[in-house]
């Protein structure tokens, strides 16, 4: 009688690059750019200017025109991540994971969306105290002075929050971090990487608020990974950007 020899299980393979190498360092590129003159744009308000003075990132007359431009850049990020995606024979459902199929899948996905809010809203608040306590003289130019007063300028707002719930949670969750596992071959790296990157480009918050939205960016980053798609991901990322940037202050004014 002869022995069975054990079968080893096959090594683990990291997943294939979903878009060409050269694009992904366009994409860091471009990124950067965006981060460099957010920083420097958070510099000069926080030294000089009426609005600056009063602890404002700009004056409210300024809203709509940056709400426009953040569309411009959204969208533009957007297709960017999306045309590299095609060029390598993906689709815009390899990304996002697909749409839903089923009520079961809406109900399922808001199941998981109202607690994980919670999650990102006690985090949000736990990051902010802890640089507090840390540092607690620092400060940035806040940007309450753009929140929304008109009716126009309420529906640029909410199509602002739908706009970045989609195209940064395609771009960093979905081909950032994709990329970045591919490209590591592991999925904490590609999920930690993200955030930071995605923490960066909000340069223009000051860099306390970097912090925090590189945590935030992490759970983001955490959720897309146990899920494998982006639905909760877009659903969360519009609701907590109208909440924080509005529905707030509109409520608790």
């Amino acid at each position: 009688m002869t022995a069975t020899k054990a079968i080893d299980p096959p090594p683990a393979t990291s997943p294939a690059l979903i878009a060409p190498k050269l694009h992904t360092v366009g994409l860091l590129l471009i990124l950067s750019g965006m981060a460099a003159a957010g920083f420097l744009a958070q510099h000069h308000a926080a030294v000089a200017g009426s609005a600056a003075r009063a602890g404002q990132f700009a004056d409210h007359s300024q809203a709509v025109h940056i709400y426009l431009v953040a569309l411009f850049v959204d969208w533009a990020l957007f297709y960017y991540c999306y045309a590299g995606v095609r060029s390598s024979g993906g689709t815009l459902s390899s990304i996002s994971g697909g749409r839903w199929t089923s009520a079961r899948d809406v109900l399922t996905d808001l199941t998981i969306a109202i607690p994980f809010w919670a999650i990102w809203e006690g985090m949000a608040y736990g990051v902010h105290y802890l640089l507090d306590l840390l540092h607690p003289a620092a400060s940035a130019a806040t940007v309450t002075s753009l929140l929304p007063k008109s009716v126009l300028e309420t529906v640029l707002w909410i199509l602002l929050c739908l706009t970045a719930g989609f195209c940064e949670e395609f771009a960093f969750r979905g081909y950032l971090q994709k990329q970045c596992h591919a490209l590591s071959g592991s999925v904490a790296a590609a999920v930690v990487l993200q955030g930071i990157v995605f923490g960066i480009t909000h340069g223009y918050q000051g860099w306390r608020n970097v912090v925090v939205i590189t945590a935030l960016g992490i759970l983001y980053g955490t959720l897309a990974a146990w899920r494998r798609n982006l639905r909760v991901n877009m659903m969360s990322h519009a609701w907590s950007d109208a909440w924080e940037g509005w529905l707030k202050f509109l409520i608790f004014r």
